[in-house]
């Protein structure tokens, strides 16, 4: 008998909530809403994922190497936050990702490289290293450090003051960050599989603020370097026949 043509699709969608910094480098948390998408064949076996992986899709697959684009959601940050300098308006990343797996279903290591789709939101590169470890069925463990690397438009938008804003403000110095890595982590999570078609992810994400992202009066002068979130998500998958 030959293979279905045409399996359809399993579509994965999930939503939860993290505690977490209410802006890049502040030293304030609050909650906020995580939506979870993922899609994929119906006759290809789900893949493993960190908790802060892009929504992605594969288009490419090379022994272990995976290429694909990717997006992601930007955060925001408002003139209350901090009084007299820019907003930063929430927004959307698109850009492709790249994961070589080193130990199948084991030890992977992953590249994300997008842009902001606003004239003000620059360029970021992520770069990951996972190890991912069941325990039995049920449990799926993942762990592993961070580093991400920020253009000068990025930096300039999320730590940059100007001249007039920092005198707007009257505490901040101005200043001018240049591009380079902004942040430096570890990223752990933990999935049980509650059925076939519903799971529970809780994680906790830590990145440390370095270069002149650190030095930004924005983070040593009101916030902090320190940025940790913790977050829960539950998902459910569909099957979609068409």
């Amino acid at each position: 008998m030959s293979a279905d043509p045409n399996p359809g699709w399993i579509v994965t969608l999930g939503a939860g909530t993290e505690f977490g910094p209410t802006f890049e480098g502040s030293g304030d948390s609050d909650f906020s809403f995580v939506p979870n998408f993922d899609i994929r064949r119906a006759n290809q076996p789900a893949g493993l994922s960190a908790p802060d992986d892009s929504i992605d899709f594969t288009v490419l697959e090379l022994g272990g190497l995976e290429i694909g684009p990717a997006a992601n959601i930007r955060g925001s940050r408002s003139h209350s936050d901090v009084h007299g300098v820019h907003e930063v308006n929430w927004s959307v990343d698109v850009g492709a990702f790249a994961q070589y797996w080193v130990i199948d279903n084991r030890l992977r290591v992953r590249a994300e490289a997008r842009q902001g789709v606003q004239s003000d939101d620059g360029f970021v590169a992520d770069l990951a290293i996972d190890w991912f470890q069941p325990f039995g069925d049920k449990f799926l463990l993942s762990a592993g450090p961070r580093a991400s690397f920020a253009d000068g438009t990025y930096m300039e938008n999320s730590f940059g003051i100007s001249p007039g804003e920092a005198l707007a403000n009257g505490s901040l110095s101005a200043f001018s960050p240049d591009a380079g890595f902004k942040s430096v982590g570890f990223v752990v999570g933990a999935t049980y599989q509650i059925n076939p078609k519903t799971s529970l992810l809780v994680y906790d994400k830590y990145n440390r603020l370095v270069g002149d992202a650190a030095d930004s009066p924005i983070v040593t002068d009101i916030g902090t370097p320190d940025q940790n979130t913790i977050g829960i998500v539950l998902s459910r998958s569909f099957h979609i026949g068409f």
